[in-house]
């Protein structure tokens, strides 16, 4: 028998690749009307709301000709529409037709409850209740519990795919990247994809312990982009984070781009917005830069990947960004909106407001860099919501809360283009406004609910301000500041805390004209040669059936027998810092005798000094350096470095995992990628995806140095 005792090892951490019952009975009345509602749906025009603010640019802007002064200002709420979810809501809800359900309301919870409801009866048609337990307590800090799914998520009508990101607790706490079919919730295969273990960014290594996801997703010419920030109260060595993955290759093609200096989070409800090939997103404060920009207080322009350019053309922040840094005056107050205003020189406009009161616009074909904006105003404080932009005969307009007032200010058609007040009115709470016309300009009405406030939806004059809509006396329960309602076929539709509230215009459901994607022309710009991010492979959930189950931590274990899940709990190590541009030290490299383990005989030199090494049936392991001491291991799947310093005589090794606090050994006797498990007394299968093990290294690019603390890239 083999002594455990004798075997040494260590191991050191690599800043890590991380890892309602519905009412059954509706009445005759209900149905009736539902069977009138759903007859006047055109089978020529579908209306689908997809997205957060209903288009890329995140205006916020419906065209609906239900939605006249006079219609608008009758609207009643829908008593028959049943609406009951569970779950704290922080997400718009959206709203899909053309699959077999008819239209449907697609709703997300933070407790990982995901919905699909009949839009007419609020009946559900499908829930996802397994998606995995939300987080409720071991977050640095933090406002929102439990912490699951916040960020409005986004639907490819082409596949009929819903993307969101959904935080699930575990031993180690994790962002999952999920893909459901919208008509059915199943879990679309090779999804969900975890955060931890694909994205990483020049050396920084995302850690979802302190990175919150509230933003909302978009998805651009098949990518589906992701914002992160931190939680409430800024702790943790957290980054503004952009993450893409490819909805036709979640396993291998995923990106990322983040703030190089700490913290810099996209905290802005409407996350990324895009002119339909670039994407952007603004940062909030930065610390420790020492007066060097990393990325904080800016506008940031992306391309497709996400990939930043870090020329000037490509990011803006205000001159006094380092005081803004130092008084945690984020700039991101609001995510940024794309406003088109023509007459206006330039007429292609990013807006930014923030926690500094200033509202800012830049020219989004070329923001500058760190200089002055195109135009400046202070609007007021604003913090954590979204705005909305609309043009009529008038003028073109953004509008947004500060504090308790909603207020809306002109663009004018100049050049250059100047910020002008429009209106304002005192309103009780914090929602987020979003617009209706009735043909693209005419009949502009604002509309916001005094979330966490008076709880009524209210309605105004997109022209002056003047009060068209009241709230009919209804009172929502459960209303969240920040949070905005949509519109679809004369409807609007709010989620709340465990209800979803329709209401709808007296004349009928019109045909209403379907809103242009984005109005934004989008601008080429010089193309860069990106470096590659090191992405290992996600679990891979089994497409669910008409009642799914989807695993709740991202490594599936497979065993030769049944295995308990581990239970031991891994004491967080910080992460290292890496350098911005990972060089290596210059030393000459050595040729000594291999050190590895034998077992490890498929030893690739590349180059400055580091190996690659695989098992003997060609599967890769990890890279080893001899600049460092070659017995210090970078596994890729597991994100970590072991130490091997022990053989049994036969080809095999020992080593032992902090993460799950558990003694392992593997030999050729056990067909690889399996280990035996000491202390459970069992064989364990090791990668989380047995169908291709190995296949993130295909192209292997990245080797952790311990010694210098860089990422060393190849």
């Amino acid at each position: 028998m083999l002594d455990r005792n004798a075997a040494r090892c260590v191991k050191r951490e690599a800043g890590r690749f991380h890892r309602a019952s519905m009412k059954p009975l509706i009445s005759s009345l209900s149905f009736v009307v539902a069977l009138l509602w759903a007859a006047v749906l055109p089978a020529n025009a579908q209306v689908n709301v997809t997205q957060k603010n209903n288009n890329l640019s995140r205006d916020g802007l419906y065209t609906d000709s239900a939605f006249t002064p006079g219609n608008a200002a009758n609207l009643v709420r829908d008593l028959n529409f049943d609406g009951t979810i569970v779950g704290n809501v922080h997400a718009q809800p959206l709203y899909i037709e053309g699959g077999p359900n008819g239209p449907m309301v697609i709703v997300v919870t933070a407790s990982n409850n995901i919905y699909a409801l009949n839009a007419s009866t609020g009946a559900v048609i499908w829930q996802r209740t397994d998606i995995g337990p939300p987080v409720t307590s071991g977050l640095p800090c933090g406002n929102i519990n439990p912490a699951g799914t916040i960020g409005t998520p986004v639907i490819d009508l082409a596949s009929r795919s819903l993307f969101f990101d959904a935080l699930i607790d575990g031993v180690v706490k994790k962002h999952f990247i999920y893909s459901l079919n919208v008509d059915t919730g199943a879990t679309n295969a090779g999804w969900p994809v975890d955060v931890n273990a694909t994205a990483m960014y020049n050396g920084i290594i995302f850690n979802s312990l302190v990175q919150e996801e509230r933003g909302a997703l978009a998805l651009v010419n098949g990518i589906v982009y992701i914002p992160y920030s931190g939680y409430n109260g800024d702790c943790g060595t957290y980054h503004g984070w952009v993450v893409g993955v490819q909805i036709n290759n979640p396993s291998t093609g995923v990106g990322a781009w983040a703030t190089t200096a700490v913290k810099g989070g996209i905290w802005g409800h409407s996350g990324v917005a895009s002119d339909g090939t670039n994407m952007f997103v603004i940062t909030g404060n930065t610390t420790g830069t020492g007066g060097v920009w990393g990325g904080g207080e800016a506008i940031i322009r992306l391309q497709a990947g996400p990939f930043f350019t870090g020329q000037p053309t490509d990011y803006w922040a205000p001159t006094n960004w380092f005081s803004l840094d130092n008084g945690d005056t984020d700039l991101g107050g609001v995510s940024a909106m794309l406003i088109d205003v023509p007459g206006a020189n330039p007429s292609q406009l990013v807006l930014a407001t923030g926690k500094d009161s200033n509202a800012y616009l830049l020219n989004r074909n070329s923001l500058g860099g760190i200089t002055a904006p195109v135009a400046q105003l202070s609007v007021g404080f604003t913090i954590g919501q979204s705005s909305a932009t609309y043009r009529t005969a008038q003028a073109t307009y953004f509008v947004f809360r500060a504090s308790n007032q909603v207020k809306a200010y002109k663009i004018t058609a100049t050049s250059p283009p100047t910020i002008v007040s429009a209106w304002s009115v005192s309103q009780s709470g914090q929602g987020s406004p979003w617009v209706t016309t009735t043909d693209g300009t005419n009949n502009a009405i604002v509309w916001v609910v005094g979330a966490q406030g008076d709880g009524l939806l209210h309605g105004y004059d997109g022209d002056t301000g003047a009060v068209i809509y009241s709230g009919g006396g209804v009172v929502m329960s459960g209303t969240r500041k920040w949070n905005s309602g949509m519109v679809a076929r004369g409807s609007i539709y709010i989620a709340n805390d465990n209800k979803v509230y329709a209401f709808r215009v007296p004349a009928g459901t019109p045909t209403p004209t379907p809103t242009a994607t984005s109005t934004s022309t989008p601008t080429a710009t010089a193309t860069f040669t990106p470096t590659a991010t090191a992405t290992s492979t996600p679990t891979a959930t089994a497409t669910a059936t008409a009642t799914p189950t989807v695993a709740a931590t991202a490594t599936a274990t497979a065993t030769h027998t049944p295995t308990p899940t581990p239970t031991a709990t891994r004491t967080p190590t910080p992460t290292p810092t890496a350098t911005h541009t990972p060089t290596p030290t210059p030393t000459p490299t050595p040729t000594p005798t291999p050190a590895h383990p034998s077992f490890f005989t498929g030893e690739i030199a590349l180059q400055n000094g580091v190996y690659y090494l695989q098992f003997p049936n060609g599967t890769p392991f990890g890279y080893y350096s001899y600049l460092t001491d070659p017995r210090w291991i970078y596994h890729f799947d597991m994100g970590y470095e072991y130490w091997f310093d022990a053989n049994d005589g036969h080809s095999g090794i020992f080593f032992y995992d902090f993460a799950s606090n558990h003694f392992f050994y593997t030999s050729p006797s056990f067909p690889f990628p399996y280990l035996y498990d000491f202390s459970l007394n069992t064989v364990l299968y090791y990668f989380p995806d047995p169908n291709r093990p190995g296949h993130y290294t295909t192209n292997p690019r990245f080797f952790y140095n311990f010694a210098t603390g860089q990422i060393i890239t190849m």
